[in-house]
């Protein structure tokens, strides 16, 4: 990264540590918003030194971030991104970017699914983010033979012309990707692993991510209210595989917050799902697969064409039906798991793949 050449505030990554965040995560006093802000500045500027600025993120991760502070990332991270809006309003699918390693990646094939039925969908990732360097989308993508290495206003071309598209991190937001080596020596996550996964490059009104415990999908809709940058009308979240944002199976929560939820108020649900209740009756062992990437474009080509049944087919439709439902073109899941059927049924979902290895 470049050394800073700007001009910052009083409030040096040294000066937060001893000051303010690196007491401890029990004694640690919360960054205000303008701290975080100029912390992230100098970050993104390369001024801290490599030590100081891994301690800074550790400090972070022990203490945890409030929304607040993520809010004030998110806006520095934001102002650097090249966004590019389709024509249309697609669902904003932020899995992680560090990827799987275990279970199959159904984020592509749920998404040409759900483009089929109606909603657009756009998905982004990188390629090998730290800390786990696993699949993500960008891999399946390339296993399919579908770019991938696209700019961002390819991008939202290819959004408006197939109805999936994907946005490449090094292209749309490079200033997190000049990160890249300083994360990968870090060795765990930091808060920029939650910050990337919603940049939303597409300008999408509505984001649908995924969490381990539910007071995570409560801290991203508290971080998409304290952003000054974002406007969402609607976020959808559910327990995914591996924090991917595929639909892990069994008993499952699901967060849905609305900007309008009534009495021009935001709202706040959670609720359980059954997936067996949906069609997916199965295990997560029943999803795992050897070689993530490969196995992945494999299974969503069978699927889409109607070549492949049971577990992984089940499994496809209901992440289908959960992105219908968070883009508002389904009143309910089980009304999207049927359009998400008849568009599988009827090869519909198969032309989008089609469509999207000739862009």
């Amino acid at each position: 990264m470049a050394q800073a050449t700007q001009e910052f505030g009083e409030w040096p990554l040294k000066r937060l540590m001893t000051e303010v965040c690196g007491s401890g995560h029990k004694s640690a006093d919360d960054l205000t918003r303008a701290q975080a802000t100029e912390a992230f500045e100098r970050i993104l500027a390369g001024e801290p030194d490599h030590t100081t600025l891994g301690a800074f993120w550790l400090a972070n991760r022990w203490k945890r971030n409030t929304p607040e502070e993520l809010g004030a990332y998110t806006d520095v991270m934001c102002e650097r991104v090249e966004y590019a809006e389709p024509d249309c309003d697609p669902v904003d699918c932020g899995a992680n970017y560090d990827g799987k390693g275990r279970t199959a990646i159904l984020g592509v094939a749920a998404g040409c699914v759900a483009a089929a039925a109606g909603t657009p969908i756009v998905v982004h990732s990188g390629d090998r983010v730290p800390t786990q360097k696993q699949d993500a989308y960008k891999h399946v993508l390339d296993e399919l033979g579908v770019a991938t290495e696209l700019t961002p206003r390819d991008s939202a071309a290819m959004v408006d012309e197939t109805g999936f598209g994907f946005y490449y991190q090094p292209a749309f937001n490079p200033a997190i990707d000049d990160l890249f080596e300083r994360r990968d020596m870090m060795g765990v996550r930091t808060f920029v692993n939650t910050i990337e996964t919603i940049a939303n490059p597409a300008g999408a009104s509505t984001h649908l991510g995924s969490f381990y415990h539910l007071a995570f999908a409560k801290k991203v809709t508290d971080t998409f209210v304290a952003s000054e940058f974002h406007d969402l009308d609607r976020v959808l979240m559910f327990q995914g595989m591996e924090g991917y944002d595929d639909v892990r199976p069994g008993y499952t929560k699901v967060a849905e917050w609305d900007a309008d939820g009534g009495d021009g108020e935001p709202t706040f649900d959670d609720f359980e799902i059954e997936t067996a209740e949906y069609g997916m009756d199965l295990e997560s062992e029943d999803l795992e697969v050897e070689d993530v990437a490969v196995d992945s474009a494999t299974i969503t080509e069978a699927v889409l064409s109607g070549e492949r049944e049971g577990d992984f087919a089940d499994a496809v439709a209901l992440n289908a039906a959960l992105r219908i439902y968070a883009g508002e073109d389904a009143d309910s899941i089980d009304e999207g798991l049927t359009l998400a059927c008849e568009a599988i049924d009827d090869g519909s979902a198969a032309a989008v793949l089609e469509d999207l290895r000739a862009f």
